[in-house]
């Protein structure tokens, strides 16, 4: 194909204004399902405690008319437990004059950048509360102090690959080999929880832990009255119907791929120190500084009371 010479074209004209849309296109993922879906408390200190404590194994008790005793049963104290906040910031440095100029998709480029950071330190909570292996640590003044992630936490109801281990109270666990996740590990762990005398609502799983639990042989037939008669709807696996209530199957994008959760979210809390806020720094020049910053930890009530199992394989 060709042109009639000296055919004028965009190629050589000048000033041809450009064409930016007046939106900025993000999709990365804000969903924090983890810290969406547990409880919210205040703390006044960056280590903050709670206490456990468990009733005696039901057993067979008798006692004859007038008896006098002649011991008595050793009090189990409580268990003391205790977490760390941890600091959480991004900054940014924004020249004066962008505040001035016209630019496409926002009216001001600093309110763009505190909503742009703040979902940023969103996402950066939930990965540091459910995403990692991270043992509680004090921390000094060179080094940063930081909160121990759930894995650390759930260390009774837990089914574990070869070699896998944690001791729990905030102490990082030890990986083990990965496998594949069945139904049976997950009814395992689910009645092992119920019987400690957990109430789970949640199943937390990774992109690849959630394909597979949707297709676990006999899902779609699981069956719960809606209504006036039984209706099959678990197709998707979204609700999972267990012999200890319906839990909901939610995938996390930021949770570690290679657990699955089973959650009492009764028993979890964001426990805050300091609430999400946007800090104005020393300003030093033709330009202005500013810090978003969150202080928060997590607070397992009693881990008992949740299940987990860990070194699932990812892919």
């Amino acid at each position: 194909m060709s042109i009639i010479s000296n055919t004028f074209t965009r190629y050589s004209s000048i000033g041809i204004r450009e064409e930016l849309a007046d939106v900025i296109f993000n999709i990365s993922p804000q969903e924090t399902p983890f810290v969406s879906n547990i409880g919210k408390k205040s703390v006044r200190n960056t280590y903050f405690e709670w206490q456990t404590d468990a009733l005696a194994t039901a057993a067979a008790n008798a006692q004859i008319d007038g008896d006098n005793l002649a011991s008595y049963t050793a009090v189990v104290p409580t268990v003391r437990e205790g977490n760390y906040t941890q600091i959480m910031r991004k900054d940014f440095i924004l020249a004066d004059n962008l505040e001035v100029i016209n630019e496409a998709g926002r009216k001001s480029e600093k309110a763009y950048q505190i909503t742009k950071t703040g979902n940023e330190l969103k996402r950066d909570l939930e990965f540091n509360l459910c995403g990692v292996n991270n043992a509680k640590a004090a921390g000094s003044t060179s080094a940063a102090r930081e909160t121990g992630s759930l894995n650390t936490w759930i260390s009774t109801n837990v089914s574990a690959g070869s070699n896998g281990a944690g001791s729990g109270s905030g102490a990082a666990r030890t990986d083990g080999t990965q496998r594949a996740i069945t139904e049976t590990l997950l009814k395992t762990v689910m009645q092992s929880t119920w019987t400690s005398g957990g109430s789970p609502s949640m199943i937390m799983v990774g992109a690849h832990v959630k394909t597979v639990i949707s297709g676990f042989a006999g899902i779609a037939a699981q069956r719960y009255q809606a209504g006036d008669g039984p209706t099959t709807i678990i197709g998707a696996a979204d609700v999972y119907v267990s012999d200890f209530g319906s839990i909901n199957i939610v995938p996390n994008r930021f949770s570690r791929s290679r657990d699955a959760y089973v959650l009492d979210t009764d028993l979890l809390s964001v426990a805050t120190l300091r609430p999400m806020q946007v800090v104005d720094l020393a300003k030093t020049g033709d330009a202005s500084k500013s810090m978003t910053l969150v202080e928060a930890g997590l607070q397992v009530d009693n881990e008992k009371g949740c299940g987990a199992i860990y070194d699932l394989s990812t892919s």
